[in-house]
């Protein structure tokens, strides 16, 4: 007998907001599931955890819990709810108990994306529109990056020193899609997370950004996952 169908919760990554999953959002809704974007604020690393703790604890469970980029730590944390019975990181950070966002991007290659960004007054980073169209988001239509550089969430720079408390992916099963072609996070650094966790990993010619350049194949990864956890 089929288990229940999981609710699907999306968290965003830095530099964006949840409408970056508009693309996805609809290809997951079409084949019936209950999709929830959470908006995370991007001011610290517990803020952005008790953001998605708060949409897990109101949302029903089962729940397959997704995680884009920056967004993967308030997932890793968040995760821990026993009503999330799944993980997906999409390009995304999976950092243990004491690792730092920091310590992780410089123990790794340097992605051309830390040389496009601006720190502003308030101490948050974000990307200059040439970083937008160069680095995060190269392969969608130059119009549609120009939008994420408008509308990115700018991400607090102290948070990329602060750590999570627990950790999901020790004790949930996980899916890693990975993109070599990613100028954000190194792709050494997510093929790192990704065999720790001993994730199912599916490898995308993709940007940084592939959630609106390949969402297709997102959704399949994120599809994937829902599938193995209502499987008899």
């Amino acid at each position: 007998m089929a288990k229940a169908s999981p609710t699907i919760v999306l968290v965003h990554g830095a530099w964006a907001d949840g409408s970056s999953w508009n693309k996805v959002i609809p290809l997951l809704q079409a084949n019936g599931s209950r999709v929830i974007a959470v908006q995370i604020p991007l001011t610290s690393v517990e803020d952005d955890f008790a953001a998605a703790r708060r949409i897990v604890e109101d949302t029903e469970g089962p729940i397959v819990l997704v995680g884009h980029s920056w967004g993967g730590v308030a997932v890793t944390q968040a995760g821990a709810n026993p009503k999330v019975v799944a993980l997906v990181y999409i390009s995304a950070f999976a950092p243990d108990v004491g690792e730092t966002g920091g310590s992780l991007i410089g123990a790794h290659a340097t992605p051309p994306a830390l040389s496009t960004i601006v720190n502003d007054k308030a101490g948050f980073v974000y990307q200059t529109e040439d970083g937008m169209l160069q680095n995060v988001a190269p392969d969608i239509p130059a119009d549609e990056a120009r939008v994420l550089a408008v509308t990115q969430g700018r991400l607090a720079g102290a948070a990329f020193g602060q750590t999570v408390t627990e950790v999901a992916w020790k004790t949930k099963p996980s899916w890693y899609a990975l993109t070599p072609e990613d100028r954000v996070v190194s792709p050494g650094l997510q093929t790192m997370f990704a065999e720790r966790m001993k994730a199912k990993i599916t490898i995308l010619q993709a940007s940084h950004m592939s959630l609106l350049s390949h969402p297709a194949k997102v959704a399949n990864v994120i599809e994937d996952a829902v599938a193995a956890v209502t499987a008899d």
